[in-house]
C-alpha cells in the first residue's frame, strides 16, 4: 500500500484521513483495488487478537494519537483500518457476524452458487438451494444494515420471503418452460432466478429511499435534501452490479460443465461435478465481486439541474451557487 517515500519512518507530519478509502475512488482502478482489499477472504482468518489490535490502533488514531505515539507506520495504519472495517460495523462498531462480512462473500457464494448450478433439475433441489441463497443474502443485508437509519426487521423478513418466492417461482417456471430445451439452457436457469430475485430484493430493501428519497450532500458532507430520482439511479446501479457480479460464474460454469458432459469427461467421476463447479465459481467470484462493486462510483455526483423541481428548489434555497450534489449509492 505504499504511496509515500517515508512511510517506514515513525513520523506524523500530517493527519491521514482514514475515513476515506486509501485509493483514489474517482478512477476504476482505485475502486477495484479498494474492493479487492475489502472482499479479501483472508480477512476471515484474522484472529480475535489481531482484530482487537486493529480496532485499538484505529480508535486511538481517530482520537488524535499520532503514528509515533502508536508506534506504527502509515502502511501499518492502513492495514489496521482495512482489517477493522472487515470485521466491525461502521456505525455501531460491533463485531459483525462472520458469514455476513464482505470478506465472506466469495467463499460463501462460491459454495452456494456451485450447488445451485449442480442441483437444479428437481423441485426439491431448486427450492432448497434458492432458499439457502436468499437466506444468505438476508444475513448479509442484516449484518450490513445502517446503524443510523436501520432497516426494520419486518422489512428484511418480508423482502427475504418475496425474494425467495420470486427466485423459486422463476426457477421452477423456467425449468418447466425449457424442459425439452438443450441441456445448456436448463443449466442457465439458476442465473435467471438469481437475477429475478435481485430485481425484487434490492428495491424492496430500499423502499424507504424510493418513497422518501436518498440523502443529498454537498462535497464537504453537508446534507441539503433528499431525492427520489437519485434513489432510483442508485438502486438501479446496485441491482445491475449484483447481477453482473453473479453472471461470470453462473454462465461460465454451465458452459464448461455442458462441454464436459457432451464429451463424457466425467463419466466415471460424477463425484467431481460439485467440486469443479465450486472451483470455477470461486475463481470467477474472486475477481467479479470486487470488479463489479467498482463499476460505479460509491459517492455519486449529480447535477442540481437534474433533480426533481421541488428538490432543486429546496437545494438552491440553501445555496444558490450550488451546481453539484452527491449521494451514496450503497452496495
Amino acid at each position: 500500500m505504499s504511496r509515500n517515500k517515508n512511510v517506514n519512518a515513525f513520523t506524523d507530519e500530517r493527519r491521514i484521513d482514514i475515513e476515506k478509502p486509501y485509493w483514489d475512488q474517482s478512477t476504476y482502478k482505485g475502486r477495484a483495488l479498494h474492493f479487492l482489499t475489502v472482499t479479501n477472504p483472508l480477512n476471515l482468518f484474522l484472529s480475535a487478537k489481531e482484530l482487537e489490535h486493529a480496532r485499538d490502533i484505529v480508535t486511538k488514531y481517530r482520537k488524535g494519537d499520532s503514528l509515533a505515539q502508536l508506534k506504527v507506520t502509515e502502511d501499518e495504519l492502513w492495514k489496521c483500518k482495512y482489517r477493522y472495517d472487515s470485521a466491525y460495523h461502521p456505525d455501531t462498531e460491533e463485531k459483525m457476524l462472520l458469514i455476513g462480512r464482505m470478506s465472506a462473500q466469495v467463499p460463501m457464494n462460491m459454495m452456494i452458487t456451485g450447488c445451485m448450478l449442480t442441483f437444479y433439475k428437481t423441485t426439491a433441489h431448486v427450492v432448497t438451494w434458492q432458499w439457502v441463497n436468499q437466506s444468505f443474502n438476508a444475513i448479509v443485508n442484516y449484518t450490513n444494515r445502517s446503524g443510523s437509519s436501520p432497516i426494520p426487521k419486518n422489512t428484511i423478513l418480508l423482502s427475504y420471503a418475496i425474494a425467495t418466492g420470486g427466485a423459486v417461482v422463476t426457477a421452477l417456471g423456467l425449468n418447466r418452460l425449457f424442459r425439452n430445451a438443450p441441456p445448456l439452457v436448463g443449466r442457465l436457469v439458476p442465473f435467471a432466478a438469481v437475477a429475478a430475485a435481485n430485481c425484487v430484493n434490492i428495491p424492496f430493501m430500499r423502499m424507504s429511499e424510493l418513497q422518501n428519497g436518498i440523502e443529498l450532500q454537498t462535497e464537504d458532507g453537508t446534507k441539503v435534501g433528499n431525492s427520489r430520482y437519485a434513489a432510483r439511479k442508485a438502486i438501479l446501479a446496485v441491482t445491475l452490479s449484483r447481477i453482473l457480479m453473479s453472471a461470470p460464474s453462473m454462465i461460465l460454469a454451465p458452459v464448461v460443465m455442458n462441454f464436459m458432459d457432451r464429451r463424457q469427461l466425467l463419466r466415471n467421476a460424477r463425484w467431481a461435478v460439485v467440486p469443479i463447479q465450486v472451483l470455477i465459481c470461486g475463481v470467477c467470484l474472486t475477481f467479479a465481486t470486487p470488479l463489479c462493486c467498482a463499476l460505479f462510483v460509491q459517492r455519486v455526483p449529480i447535477s442540481v439541474d437534474d433533480l426533481e423541481p421541488d428538490v432543486r428548489e429546496q437545494v438552491l434555497s440553501k445555496n444558490p451557487n450550488l451546481r453539484t450534489v452527491y449521494y451514496n449509492k450503497g452496495l
